[in-house]
């Protein structure tokens, strides 16, 4: 470790207590206050994603031509059963810590649908971060590139109807078409040394939500395989001026979600991957902050994930924030666990290392829908 010094609950509403009377039900603005709420994927269902150079762009060549042959299968049965066992852990163990669970609706992702361009089958839907943005009171229903993942939020329905009926604002970006014209056609992943290119063209506005962490009235997001100009461009203009994004320049190769690059931890203090930031290029506006350089990945886990993840070997950073001091973390990832006790913070560890194959861990299976805090800004 390294720090650089710069100057199971259903989806009805009787589920879920409300808040304080005339309050949205909805409230986070970071990724720290104290969590009281948070909704968290699902595995039934799960389906090996399509085929498409958007999904096939991000993954090793070899991993490619494997899902070619099983895309639209269901995953195998010991690798749905060791993840929901890990996933069932999780929730009691949110549970237990008085924050209440919500859970989007179990769907068949084998059935296909289509728009008037495509058809396709379905992916799963493990990682509500993907497909919602969460910004103070307000839920954003965010344009996704994967056609596979084109109807996800539907599973998430009756809790956003719960959500907009008890306060809540409720939006989603404009749907995009997903035609040949939004990608590169023959792209290529650029080699070490060569410029940064992106599968992606400006052919309209895309993004994930899990390319974006928040910091108040900061955001910050990594250009991506999933997340274009335009749509930076989208969320900054529908935000206003009262927030601004940054962005943080990743090295990946194959960059996808912004969790294994840069994470707010808590004010002033953010984790960076060394592989794919240089701290030195970071935005301006975080040279007042303690910057934690994260630990190599252990090579026992590193060795599984580069097979299994979806999200490459950097899962160790894809932790959860309970409040500013306390953090759920992976079990496995003891150098991890050892580099957040020494900067100061209180790791709860937790086994969901099988999740990696459905597309992440504890920050990307999950939403925090509702975190203790006002809305502030943590920068000069």
């Amino acid at each position: 470790m390294a720090v650089v010094q710069r100057p199971d609950a259903t989806t009805a509403a009787a589920t879920a207590p409300s808040p304080e009377p005339g309050a949205s039900p909805v409230n986070s603005h970071n990724e720290w206050d104290p969590l009281e709420e948070i909704i968290v994927g699902r595995l039934e269902g799960a389906t090996i994603p399509s085929n498409h150079p958007v999904v096939t762009c991000n993954i090793p060549p070899w991993a490619a031509r494997v899902q070619g042959r099983a895309a639209g299968l269901r995953y195998p049965r010991v690798l749905v059963e060791r993840a929901q066992r890990e996933l069932d852990r999780f929730i009691a163990l949110l549970r237990s810590l008085d924050i209440t669970v919500r859970r989007p609706d179990a769907v068949d992702h084998r059935k296909r649908f289509g728009t008037p361009d495509w058809s396709s089958r379905g992916f799963c839907n493990s990682c509500p971060r993907d497909s919602m943005l969460v910004v103070g009171d307000e839920i954003i229903e965010t344009p996704m590139a994967w056609p596979c993942r084109y109807f996800e939020t539907h599973s998430y329905r009756a809790i956003l109807k719960d959500y907009f009926r008890r306060g809540a604002r409720w939006t989603a970006a404009p749907k995009p078409q997903l035609t040949d014209d939004l990608f590169e056609a023959d792209f290529s992943v650029p080699a070490a040394g060569e410029p940064m290119r992106y599968i992606l063209t400006e052919f309209e506005p895309v993004f994930d939500a899990a390319d974006f962490v928040r910091a108040g009235r900061d955001l910050f997001v990594t250009r991506s395989n999933v997340t274009n100009g335009m749509g930076i461009d989208w969320l900054r203009r529908h935000l206003g001026p009262g927030y601004r994004i940054h962005e943080i320049e990743s090295r990946c190769r194959t960059p996808m979600h912004i969790d294994t690059t840069f994470v707010p931890l808590a004010p002033g203090k953010a984790l960076v991957n060394p592989e794919y930031v240089d701290v030195d290029r970071l935005p301006e506006v975080l040279s007042s902050w303690d910057i934690l350089v994260a630990p190599e990945p252990d090579p026992i886990t590193d060795r599984l994930l580069r097979i299994t993840s979806m999200c490459g070997r950097w899962l160790s950073m894809n932790v959860l924030m309970v409040d500013e001091k306390r953090v759920i973390a992976e079990r496995n990832h003891t150098g991890m666990l050892r580099a957040l006790e020494r900067w100061g913070f209180e790791p709860i560890p937790c086994d969901l290392l099988h999740y990696a194959a459905f597309g992440g861990s504890f920050h990307c299976a999950t939403l925090d829908v509702r975190r203790r805090g006002t809305l502030e800004s943590y920068f000069d």
